[in-house]
């Protein structure tokens, strides 16, 4: 089985059309692909409506789960909550924030506030994170992401570890903007062991845990 929930179209600054990446992810071996497109209030409407659209028709053609969401980036930590609950109202299954990855400006307050949201699912690429975040992260079950995207990356290590101490539950994505980037299993499994994931640690944050979001999103 093959999770990810962190991919972009060319509704923000991927290279596909959604039906395309579904696609390849099909052909790539995937269960389920999550396309989360950048967005702020001024994509928010078009990319929700427009992903849900060919999630439904890869469904009905294909055997894989697509499911559409939103990846809230760069905006003021005041509006996260604000633009979460939007998302969710116009039809974004779930809710990625983009995180404060060391290679980004993002601005200071982002993780905190996307983990005190009840709207936020994923909180993508937060960089080195406090025992203080990871606790809330585990409290209110936002799953802290495992970058397979270059840069992104480079705090992989920081977050597994935070995550195994609160107990915070982690999920291995691509951020994939263009074909290559589309995981493998034997890829996936090179990047939760390049952040000192244990076999069994590995095997929840590729398959358990990523199962758990999908039945979350199914009892909405």
């Amino acid at each position: 089985m093959l999770f990810d929930f962190h991919t972009h179209t060319f509704l923000s600054d991927g290279v596909l059309l959604p039906i395309e990446l579904i696609r390849r992810a099909v052909v790539r071996g995937y269960t389920a692909i999550g396309i989360a497109d950048h967005a702020s209030y001024s994509t928010l409407d078009h990319v929700v409506e427009a992903l849900a659209r060919d999630c439904r028709l890869a469904e009905e053609h294909w055997e894989i789960r697509a499911i559409p969401g939103v990846e809230i980036t760069h905006v003021p930590p005041a509006v996260i909550a604000e633009l979460a609950r939007a998302a969710r109202k116009r039809g974004a299954r779930y809710v990625v924030c983009h995180g404060e990855t060391p290679v980004e400006p993002v601005p200071p307050g982002t993780n905190m506030a996307a983990l005190q949201c009840p709207d936020v699912d994923i909180l993508a690429h937060p960089g080195p994170i406090s025992a203080e975040m990871a606790a809330l992260a585990a409290k209110n079950h936002v799953f802290l992401e495992l970058s397979a995207r270059r840069g992104h990356s480079l705090a992989n290590g920081a977050v597994a570890a935070a995550a195994r101490k609160a107990g915070a539950l982690l999920l291995v994505d691509s951020d994939g903007h263009e074909p290559g980037d589309l995981l493998t299993e034997e890829f996936a499994r090179r990047v939760a062991a390049g952040a000192g994931l244990t076999e069994q640690e590995t095997e929840a944050a590729l398959i358990a845990n990523p199962q758990s979001l999908l039945a979350r999103i199914d009892g909405r």
